[in-house]
């Protein structure tokens, strides 16, 4: 309790211990990251398998998920010693390379814990010792987690955007980011807008122009935010999800006819009407 009363009192205190928090919770989301798409193939595959009796096709039977088998080198398979799993110092102090076979460790590794610490820290500086805080806090690191995960497999798993949008709802029964009303008719246009999207470039072009994940996060939004924040997300989402686009083809030379997920760019804005929402809106009733 007396921890709890410093944090409440205390701002820089809550600060860096929040900051902190952020960066070993981005440790963890790396591990998110990574497992959790191959985690739901690992499952997908089963299912096939038992549904189609063919059990060439199934998952391997050795054990894989957030905790088995332990973090270890890909390269060598050594296991990674808790001083050497240390957020970003131990990037640092290893000088991007594994202790053992000196091969070369991604730098996302430590780019997405100092993300998590930072985000993490916006969110104090937003809503100091507060539910908003709380919240806002696992908005971002979900909101971080589903950008790689999409940018890396074009997927936006259920078992993140569905919990997502209930908590949304659920912090929203007292207000906490809008009225309840609100939430719950902007979950429900936002998942029924950009399905309607769907199905109508579908129907003119005969291809898909995104995926239901992307449904349910923009739901999730509406759940957060209310109805009134889903044009200025869509819009900003779009404007910079054009720009890149035009710029990777133009510069990078991308394939037009490969697809580009539109979940970061989706966060993003996401991330924008968490900090600035209200600004923006009472921008656009000027």
């Amino acid at each position: 309790m007396d921890f709890i009363l410093v944090l409440q009192n205390n701002f820089v205190f809550l600060l860096t211990t929040i900051t902190i928090l952020g960066l070993v919770v981005g440790s963890f989301l790396n591990v998110v990251i990574y497992r959790l798409p191959k985690m739901l193939e690992n499952n997908w595959r089963s299912e096939c398998a038992e549904m189609f009796d063919c059990p060439q096709i199934s998952a391997s039977s050795e054990k894989f998920n957030l905790s088995h088998p332990n973090s270890h080198c890909p390269h060598c398979k050594n296991s990674i010693r808790w001083f050497e799993n240390i957020p970003v110092f131990s990037y640092l102090f290893q000088r991007g390379k594994c202790n053992h076979c000196k091969a070369p460790i991604s730098i996302r590794y430590p780019l997405v814990e100092m993300a998590s610490g930072l985000l993490a820290a916006l969110v104090v500086f937003k809503f100091g010792f507060s539910w908003a805080l709380a919240g806002g806090l696992i908005f971002v690191w979900i909101l971080l987690v589903l950008s790689l995960i999409d940018f890396d497999t074009q997927l936006l798993p259920d078992n993140l955007t569905l919990p997502l949008l209930w908590l949304g709802l659920l912090l929203n029964l007292n207000g906490v980011y809008t009225d309840l009303n609100s939430a719950i008719i902007g979950a429900m246009i936002g998942y029924l807008s950009l399905w309607s999207i769907y199905w109508l470039f579908k129907l003119l072009t005969g291809k898909e122009g995104m995926g239901y994940g992307d449904f349910k996060l923009f739901a999730a939004f509406g759940a957060w935010f209310g109805w009134k924040m889903l044009l200025p997300i869509l819009l900003l989402s779009s404007l910079v999800g054009a720009v890149i686009g035009i710029a990777m083809m133009l510069v990078l030379g991308h394939d037009k006819n490969i697809p580009i997920p539109f979940g970061p760019y989706l966060a993003g804005a996401g991330l924008i009407a968490l900090f600035f929402g209200q600004s923006i809106l009472k921008a656009m009733a000027l």
